[in-house]
């Protein structure tokens, strides 16, 4: 082992590419120290900096006899723990997008959801109630209501008095009291 601590960096590549053990171990030796530096100032944090230095060395012993030696060994190291934090980085953005992007989905789609059951079941009632009126009083209703016509040009359309109209759209209104009272006693609770 103490020879090889003497060996250039394109001798020792040349040993780990024919799979020497301890050419690995040398090359391991020689720059962890300067590697773990890089990434910690890079990572803040002591344990993924061990991480992306021991994920390097993995990928650098699996690839060794694939290993171009025309690029110089110490830069080959520095830019694959580079590499492996801009990894890190990228997937972190990825979650965190992933993670804000699925509050706001929670948070809108559930009451977006909601409200629109909500608004079918309301739409459903009144249409229940609506059916329940005879038909002229749903007439003047639905005229006074839903056409925002006043009593009285209700009552000149139809040939009714003005009395008349008011009482209807005041039946009218009772039924659909009566229809949905239960409907907002149920989403009071």
């Amino acid at each position: 082992m103490r020879a090889l601590i003497t060996l250039s960096d394109l001798e020792l590549v040349g040993l780990l590419k024919a799979g020497d053990h301890a050419a690995f171990a040398a090359i391991y030796d020689r720059y962890k120290g300067l590697l773990y530096v890089h990434a910690l100032k890079l990572l803040k944090d002591e344990d993924e900096a061990q991480d992306v230095i021991q994920e390097v060395y993995a990928a650098l012993w699996k690839n060794a006899p694939h290993y171009n030696e025309a690029i110089p060994l110490k830069a080959y190291l520095y830019r694959a723990v580079k590499n492996k934090i801009f990894d890190i980085f990228s997937h972190e953005k990825i979650r965190s997008e992933y993670v804000i992007q699925f509050d706001e989905i929670i948070q809108k789609g559930t009451w977006i959801t909601d409200e629109q059951v909500r608004e079918r079941e309301l739409i459903a009632a009144i249409e229940a109630g609506l059916e329940q009126m005879p038909p002229k009083m749903r007439e003047i209703f639905e005229l006074s209501r839903f056409s925002g016509m006043s009593h009285k040009e209700i009552a000149e359309e139809l040939n009714l008095s003005d009395k008349t109209v008011k009482t209807q759209v005041h039946n009218a209104l009772t039924i659909l009291r009566l229809k949905l009272g239960s409907f907002f006693c149920f989403f009071l609770l």
